[in-house]
């Protein structure tokens, strides 16, 4: 059931999990200012909604996840748009993903290149189907990626590895990025969306909490050195004691019942 309406996105619910699919089939997916205000609105909403406990973001049709930047509303801006203006509206207002503190799934189900490998990298897990496919093309292109692929790409697969695929711009298999450790699983096309489905509503059933507040111990701590990220986790830990959900679910437990989350 759809529950919002966007022109360049689809905002599906199933159960307690929102599926986002970029929706711009004539661009194969490519994202334009106006996909970056509506993932950002999206998010924002889905973040607000008791009702939802995690999201997967796929893309629509099947042969795109993204194919990144949208180039032809690029030359323009860059022809129109000073530099430090450009800086303004293309980095200082995200797409949202980053500050989402449910978790959320990237489902790539075909072609990822430049800006769409940068959204799977703001992911929390990826999956990707047995035909998709990685590029940072931007180099190719006089140009090198500018959301956040340097630097994420880097941490998650390794200096000498980042550096391979985006000062060649080459492009790298489903297979080959599972062995890099770009993705976390690739299963065959039909299965995609359903194992994508399958894992975020095994997160999604947990306390919200809970949930929200290990996201963020791990994200954060991550950035930290261990005995700073250790603190952290301690801080974090002691303040879910004190929620009503960290009561009711030992006293489920012992009374072997479903707990019933408060998210509070």
């Amino acid at each position: 059931m759809t529950n919002f309406v966007f022109e360049t996105l689809g905002v599906t619910r199933h159960g307690r999990v929102a599926v986002i699919s970029l929706h711009r089939p004539a661009a194969m997916n490519a994202i334009n200012m106006q996909m970056r205000a509506e993932l950002r609105q999206a998010l924002g909403e889905l973040r607000q909604d008791s009702a939802i406990g995690a999201a997967v973001l796929t893309g629509g049709g099947d042969k795109a996840f993204c194919a990144g930047m949208d180039l032809r509303e690029f030359a323009q801006l860059n022809a129109d748009v000073p530099v430090a203006e450009m800086k303004r509206l293309r980095w200082e207002q995200g797409e949202g993903i980053a500050s989402f503190d449910k978790p959320i799934l990237a489902a790539i189900n075909g072609l990822a290149i430049g800006g769409g490998v940068e959204l799977a990298l703001l992911c929390d897990l990826v999956f990707a189907a047995d035909n998709a496919s990685f590029a940072f093309a931007e180099i190719k292109r006089g140009l090198m990626p500018g959301n956040g692929g340097t630097q994420r790409l880097s941490r998650r697969i390794g200096v000498p590895r980042a550096l391979d695929m985006i000062l060649t711009g080459r492009t790298v298999d489903a297979q080959e990025a599972l062995a890099l450790g770009l993705v976390e699983c690739v299963v065959p096309a039909a299965e995609l969306l359903p194992r994508a489905l399958a894992l975020a509503e095994q997160m999604a059933v947990n306390a919200p909490v809970a949930v929200r507040t290990a996201k963020a111990a791990v994200r954060r701590g991550a950035e930290m050195a261990l005995e700073d990220g250790i603190r952290l986790e301690q801080d974090l830990a002691s303040f879910l004691y004190t929620t009503d959900d960290a009561k009711e679910g030992p006293k489920a437990f012992l009374e072997k019942r479903v707990p019933l989350w408060q998210g509070r």
